[in-house]
C-alpha cells in the first residue's frame, strides 16, 4: 500500500445519479464531479449510503468510478466506500477500487457480521487496515450501527498505519474525545465529521473538516464554517450552521427528513447535474418537498447552491 497525503476542508458523500431504469447516467456523473470541483471541495466519497453504493449492482459500482476518475483529473480525491461482511470480500473490493482507480477504500462496521465480539471486530479491521491496497478511511457511526466498534478497542485499530482518514458520524463525544487523541499520536491521519448538522462544535475541538451527504449542496456554507472557526468567529459559526440546518430541512423534506434521497435527487435535477430523481431506495416526493426545493434555490439559497447572485426583480 501506498501512503497519500490527505487533507480536510469540505468532502462530499455524494448521491449517485441513475436514468429512470435505475443504473447509473454517466453524464450526470461527470457533471456531478464538475460542479463539486467548482465548489473547491477536496474529495468525495463514491457509492456511500448516501451514494446508495450498498444496493447498487457491481457493474454500476464500477462505471460510476471510473467515470469519475476520469473526470475528476486529479483535480478531486477520490474514495470509494467498500464495506462487506468479512475483512477478504472487503479487500476483494479494494482491490477492484484500485484497479477502477479510486485513491481511498472507506471502510464502516459490516451489514452482518455473526460472533460479533470485540476481539472479532478489531481483527476485522486490522486485517483490512494492514493488507488493503489502497489508504483506508474508518467510518464510524457509533451506536448508529448494528456492529459499532467499542469505544474500548477503538485507540487500538487507530493505531493502524493504514488508516488515513475518519469519518465520525457518531455523534457521540465521548468516541471525538478518542479520535481526537489517536491524532494526537498520529497527527497524519485526518478526522472529518458527517454531523452536517452540528459541523461547529467538530471544528472548535480540532477536526480537520467534513464529509458531508448533503456536501453535493451545502459546501459552500460547511467552508464558510470552517472559514469562520479558523478566523475566531464564533458569531459567525453559529449563524451559517442555523442557515445551513434550514436549508437541509427544506431539501430533506423538514425536521422528519421524510424526503431525503428524493428530494436532494430533485434539487439536483432543478440545478441541471442530475436527470433524474432516481434513487434505489424509493424515498418519497410530497408537493410540500417540491415546493420548498423550489423556494430555496428560486429565493435566498440561489447563491449559496450555485455560487451565483441573487437576481434582482
Amino acid at each position: 500500500m501506498s501512503k497519500i497525503s490527505l487533507s480536510g476542508g469540505v468532502w462530499s458523500a455524494t448521491p449517485t445519479p441513475f436514468f429512470e431504469d435505475r443504473r447509473v447516467d454517466p453524464e450526470s456523473v461527470r457533471r456531478m464531479v464538475a460542479h463539486h470541483i467548482s465548489m473547491g471541495v477536496t474529495g468525495v466519497m463514491l457509492a456511500g449510503t448516501c451514494g446508495e453504493g450498498p444496493w447498487m449492482r457491481l457493474a454500476d459500482r464500477e462505471l460510476l468510478t471510473r467515470t469519475a476518475v476520469e473526470a475528476a483529473g486529479g483535480r478531486l480525491r477520490i474514495a470509494l466506500q467498500v464495506t462487506d461482511n468479512s475483512a477478504g470480500r472487503v479487500l476483494d473490493n479494494i482491490e477492484r477500487a484500485a484497479a477502477w482507480g479510486a485513491e481511498i477504500a472507506v471502510v464502516e462496521a459490516p451489514w452482518f457480521f455473526l460472533n460479533a465480539t470485540p476481539e472479532r471486530l478489531l481483527g476485522h479491521y486490522r486485517e483490512i487496515a494492514r493488507k488493503s491496497a489502497l489508504p483506508m478511511g474508518l467510518y464510524d457511526r457509533g451506536k448508529a450501527s448494528a456492529f459499532a466498534m467499542p469505544a474500548s478497542h477503538l485507540p487500538e485499530i487507530l493505531g493502524e498505519e493504514g488508516i488515513a482518514m475518519v469519518k465520525d458520524s457518531s455523534t457521540d463525544p465521548s468516541r471525538r474525545e478518542i479520535f481526537l487523541a489517536a491524532r494526537k499520536a498520529r497527527p497524519d491521519i485526518v478526522l472529518l465529521t458527517g454531523g452536517e448538522f452540528d459541523m461547529v462544535d467538530y471544528m472548535r475541538s480540532g477536526y480537520d473538516g467534513a464529509l458531508l451527504g448533503g456536501g453535493i449542496f451545502n459546501a459552500r456554507l460547511a467552508l464558510a464554517i470552517i472559514h469562520a472557526v479558523r478566523t475566531g468567529d464564533r458569531e459567525g459559526a453559529d449563524r451559517t450552521q442555523a442557515r445551513m440546518n434550514d436549508l437541509m430541512y427544506r431539501v430533506y423534506g423538514g425536521t422528519k427528513i421524510e424526503c431525503w434521497l428524493s428530494g436532494l435527487k430533485e434539487l439536483l435535477v432543478r440545478m441541471g447535474i442530475f436527470s433524474t430523481n432516481v434513487n434505489l431506495l424509493e424515498y418519497p416526493l410530497t408537493e410540500r418537498c417540491i415546493a420548498q426545493i423550489k423556494a430555496a434555490l428560486e429565493g435566498g439559497y440561489r447563491s449559496d447552491l450555485l455560487g451565483q447572485p441573487i437576481a434582482k426583480t
